[in-house]
């Protein structure tokens, strides 16, 4: 990314805290009969890709509760039917850094983050896919999280070579979001209605 002046980088950060809102307010008008549903579809295009049937190891998520996220519980279970691993975001709470740890549903549980996680002493994984959440995204593969930078973060150290799955429904998809420095695109974006290839130019 090339370099902006501070007061360019400052407004495009602003930008982001009132997309945040925005997006997060549109997404609790949905029903949760209509966040299952759409989920539903997320879920079976993820398993249609050929990169995640190839995968030994998929990181997913686990959905926030009271957010509206898209809910991977389905995905969970048939990468394991199929003999894949799973893994779980986690953050160390000296450092910050969020890892990628293998753990079955049952041993997830809000450690402090916010979000259910894998135990600190759960096997460190090196996924071949990671299914990113998002507040929004567009086509270049931007996403728009909750701020705090993890995933970003992450995915800098992890991909390549693993491959990233953006994922939100497919009213969070936007034609552009702003662009701030630490932001690492995914590769493919998934909806309830379509699958797209990031397009960087």
């Amino acid at each position: 990314m090339p370099e902006r002046d501070p007061a360019e980088e400052l407004l495009r950060r602003r930008a982001k805290i009132v997309l945040r809102k925005r997006f997060r307010a549109l997404r609790a008008t949905f029903p949760a009969s209509a966040i299952a549903e759409r989920s539903a579809r997320v879920v079976a295009a993820i398993e249609g890709l050929a990169v995640v049937l190839a995968a030994r190891t998929v990181a997913s998520f686990w959905p926030i509760d009271g957010r509206n996220e898209v809910d991977l519980r389905a995905l969970d279970a048939s990468l394991r039917a199929r003999g894949a691993l799973v893994a779980y975001p986690a953050v160390d709470r000296e450092t910050g850094v969020m890892t990628f740890r293998l753990a079955t549903p049952d041993a997830l549980d809000d450690r402090g983050s916010g979000f259910r996680e894998p135990a600190p002493d759960a096997p460190d994984s090196v996924p071949d896919v990671i299914v990113a959440p998002a507040l929004a995204l567009d086509p270049r593969g931007f996403r728009l999280g909750y701020g705090a930078g993890f995933y970003d973060r992450a995915l800098a150290r992890y991909a390549p070579p693993a491959r990233v799955l953006g994922v939100a429904f497919d009213f969070q998809l936007v034609p552009d979001l702003p662009e701030t420095e630490g932001d690492v695109p995914v590769d493919v974006i998934v909806t309830d209605a379509r699958v797209l290839t990031a397009d960087r130019g």
